[in-house]
């Protein structure tokens, strides 16, 4: 705590400290530099952030009791839950992209080679039986999981938020938390998605098949979830399998009702 007086440069008050009590801004903040804007660079990264070091040493040790301990209030403690998710997206989307050791881009897709008949035209396997309601249904859901897939962050935010509300009639009264949230059920799966996608984008940047660790996702839910709840080992797989499967299910239902209303109104 420096002890000289202060005059801030955003909203003028006189202090004596670090932060200006009124707006927060730090009282180091001088003329710009080369050195400051490369402080700047790594503090949208985290990695000027003390908390993002202790986060992800917590997300990967003691998960369940990290995500316990921010929602009792440890706030300033560990990085912000959507923030981190947000910049792991981009992480993964650049070593996906490229940025790992052997410069291998994931999203480059493998030409199609088309074969052509003597007469000129593409072969084509003739599907029998598919009524032109049932393509059109295909072609409209196809389209939908497309427009989805296109903003994959987006959506894997949405189906965190979609299993919180699967998982929360489980554990809204767990042992540990007898009055959890909803909300803070949201912000747990999403720091539980974090500490899969550190796992990813390391297995990722190394170029190692990470194929087994999507079998594994709901292995990895189960430490997180089994301390922050406090439910016995038991108690959490059977309430987080439960909670998946009644998920799965009421996708399917609403993909075959969206098919039979295409093939009934359109």
């Amino acid at each position: 705590m420096v002890e000289q007086q202060h005059r801030c440069s955003t909203c003028g008050t006189e202090y004596v400290g670090n932060y200006c009590p009124r707006c927060g801004q730090s009282s180091k903040i001088g003329r710009y530099s080369f050195k400051r804007a490369f402080l700047l660079f790594l503090d949208v990264w985290g990695l000027g952030n003390r908390g993002m070091f202790r986060t992800l040493r917590d997300l990967l040790l003691r998960p369940g009791f990290m995500i316990r301990d921010y929602l009792s209030g440890m706030q300033m403690a560990y990085f912000p839950p959507f923030k981190m998710f947000f910049l792991l997206s981009t992480l993964s989307l650049a070593v996906q992209g490229g940025l790992n050791i052997m410069g291998k881009n994931s999203f480059k897709k493998e030409e199609v080679v088309m074969q052509v008949n003597e007469s000129g035209s593409a072969t084509t396997e003739t599907v029998e039986n598919v009524t032109d309601a049932t393509v059109k249904a295909t072609n409209i859901i196809k389209e939908a999981a497309d427009f989805l897939t296109s903003f994959p962050t987006l959506f894997s935010l949405f189906s965190l938020v979609l299993l919180s509300a699967f998982l929360y009639p489980f554990f809204r009264k767990c042992p540990a938390i007898p009055d959890l949230r909803y909300s803070e059920l949201v912000v747990a799966t999403v720091y539980m998605a974090n500490m899969y996608s550190i796992v990813s984008v390391v297995m990722d940047f190394f170029c190692i098949d990470n194929s087994l660790l999507s079998l594994l996702v709901l292995l990895l839910a189960l430490l997180p979830l089994k301390q922050l709840s406090g439910y016995s080992k038991r108690k959490t797989f059977l309430y987080t399998l439960t909670a998946s499967l009644l998920m799965t299910l009421a996708i399917g239902l609403l993909f075959a009702a969206a098919i039979l209303i295409v093939r009934l109104f359109v």
